[in-house]
This record gives structure tokens, sequence and C-alpha cells, in this order.
């Protein structure tokens, strides 16, 4: 998927600092700017959240120049939807971009309905609890390089289009409660099959197409099961491997990082200090 915005907005002042695929075709980009007017209109949806400074941001409407900016704001704009920004200070913000057909996959798999009917409607400077508790938590912008975070960030994909579909959208649905866990032998299966793959940058969307099931059924059903969240397990049994190989085998933690999933030894070692509260040097 070629999303528009990460083209126009460097036409412009924009400067791109990262971006990343997190499955699904969903991607983040974190921007900055300052002292910039900008216009864009694009062929899919983009949630804007505001990391740092815009108070001094603006919003042309109809009725003239909006202000409301600032730490944890967001901006919802729908496809095809043109706006234009008066960026008359420092801003730091991270886009998530996803189309109709997101969406689409959102509105069959959580609530087993016609996608048809749904439509974004568009929002400026809105502060959300639950949107900025996602964006800060599992997907500020460092933690992008490390493979072993695209669990966390795809969950959490996942959930803001859940957010978006049923508080931002024309259609009034409530989520749908989902009782029971996962069968003995799916959940024997899909065990055995993290152990195999905890190498990977895993996905939400990868861990629920093993068991066919949507990736809102499978994180909610896996809970149940677990008493955990399928990012938290993933990251336990990945620390788990790498005390066992740092008291039992002579791999160098390089080594170890890369057959457990983590993109770097400093990584690894952060995660596992954190987890166990003493640093792998410690058993060697």
């Amino acid at each position: 998927m070629r999303y528009d915005i990460l083209e126009q907005l460097q036409r412009f002042k924009t400067q791109l600092v990262n971006s990343v695929d997190i499955g699904s075709g969903i991607q983040l980009a974190y921007w900055k700017n300052r002292h910039d007017c900008v216009n864009v209109c694009s062929n899919h949806h983009t949630l804007s959240l505001y990391v740092k400074d815009g108070y001094e941001t603006y919003q042309k409407t109809a009725q003239g120049w909006k202000n409301g900016g600032g730490p944890n704001k967001f901006c919802l704009m729908p496809q095809h939807s043109e706006s234009t920004w008066d960026i008359r200070g420092d801003l730091s913000f991270v886009h998530l971009y996803y189309t109709q057909q997101h969406l689409s996959r959102v509105a069959e798999q959580v609530w087993d309905k016609s996608p048809n009917t749904i439509e974004l409607q568009e929002h400026a400077f809105v502060l959300d609890p639950k949107v900025s508790f996602l964006y800060q938590n599992y997907l500020v912008q460092p933690a992008w390089a490390h493979q072993e975070n695209h669990l966390e960030m795809s969950m959490a994909a996942s959930l803001l289009l859940t957010h978006m579909v049923k508080n931002y959208s024309n259609v009034k649905w409530h989520a749908p409660q989902i009782k029971g866990g996962l069968s003995p032998s799916v959940l024997k299966y899909i065990l055995a099959w993290i152990d195999a793959h905890l190498d990977q940058a895993l996905t939400l969307n990868q861990l629920a197409q093993q068991v066919h099931l949507s990736e809102y059924h499978f994180a909610h059903m896996f809970r149940q099961s677990m008493d955990i969240s399928p990012h938290q397990y993933v990251m336990q049994k990945r620390l788990e491997k790498v005390h066992h190989a740092l008291r039992y085998t002579s791999h160098t933690l390089i080594e170890i990082a890369h057959l457990y999933g983590f993109s770097s030894a400093s990584h690894m070692s952060d995660r596992f200090n954190a987890h166990y509260g003493y640093r792998p040097s410690t058993l060697r």
C-alpha cells in the first residue's frame, strides 16, 4: 500500500524522522515540522497524535482558523478529506496510516456486520485518554527499531482501529462480549507455534491467522486462557529462553538476542533487567 501523506508532507518543510510497517499494511510515521503551511488530501485514513509542542498549530475551517493542539491531542483525517494546517511553532507528531479495507476487516471480525456503512468523522485537537495511552505505551518512536516490539505495536493498532469505529464513526456498535478461551488443542498448538518462531518479529495478525480467528477474538480468548495478553506471553517466553541460554550455553549475548527475536543485545539486556531485576551479565 502506498500512503499519500508520506509523499505529500515531504513536499513541505515536514521532516520524516522514522517510519515502520507494523503488519497487515498498517504504517506508522514520526514527523517534525515548524513554521510551515501544509495542505493534504489522501487516499487513506490518518490518525495523528501530537507528541511534543503543537500549541501554535491551526486548522483551516469554514469558520476560520481553529487552534487547540498540544501533546496527546489527536486529529483524525478520513480518506479523501482535504485539510490545511498553519504551523506557527514547533511540532512533533506520529501518524498511523490505514485504509477503508482495514476498517472493513475490523467491522467484519469484531462485530460480524456489513462494513459498507462505516464512515469515519473528521476530528481535530481531541484529547482521548485511551488513544494517548495506546500511543504512549506501545507506539512511541524509539521502540520502532526493535522487532520484538512489533507484536505490542500491532495489538495497539488493532485496538485503535476498533476504538475509532466505536467512537468516531457514524455507527454506534457496542463491542461484543467474548466468553471462554481457546480450546485445549488450539491453545497447545499456538503455544508450540510461538515457541518455534520466537526468533521472528511476530504480529497479532500472524498469531490469529494460525488458529483461524480474528485479531480481536484471538487476543481476548488468549487472555481468557492464559491470564496475560499475547504480547506479554511472547515476551515472557523470550526472556525465559534467554535466561536458560545464558546459564547453559556458551552463546554470546548478540547470538542469544538474535536467537530469540531481539534486535540488539542492549535492548535484550534492558528487557531482561526489567523482568528479572538484574542484567544478563550477572549470570555470566
